[in-house]
């Protein structure tokens, strides 16, 4: 069964929404992992962190995010590439609450 093929980098920066309608973040950085001679999406960053891995600082800007007072500063989620809706590329949606996404 072949998967459908979308443009990658026109989903970069796209706001996701979870089945509630909160704001989940924008998608920063998209994994990919090889499989039978293909490259297949694992999972998506979103949010502030994923932003940080995307312009490979995770390290430095990881520690000193975690060091500001201003709540949910730097505020990411890992979502598994089942777990987002891409019927609508413009407007991704999660398949689920973002409480139940892994933070990063």
């Amino acid at each position: 069964m072949s998967m459908p093929e979308i443009q990658l980098e026109l989903l970069l920066n796209k706001r996701v929404r979870d089945t509630a309608g909160k704001p989940a973040g924008r998608i920063e950085e998209i994994r990919a992992e090889p499989e039978d001679g293909e490259w297949v999406v694992s999972e998506y960053l979103v949010g502030r962190y994923g932003w940080c891995e995307r312009m490979a600082v995770w390290p430095l800007i990881r520690s000193l995010l975690r060091r500001l007072p201003w709540p949910d500063v730097g505020v990411g989620f890992r979502i598994p590439w089942n777990q987002l809706d891409l019927a609508e590329p413009a407007a991704p949606r999660l398949r689920c609450l973002r409480e139940e996404l892994p933070r990063l």
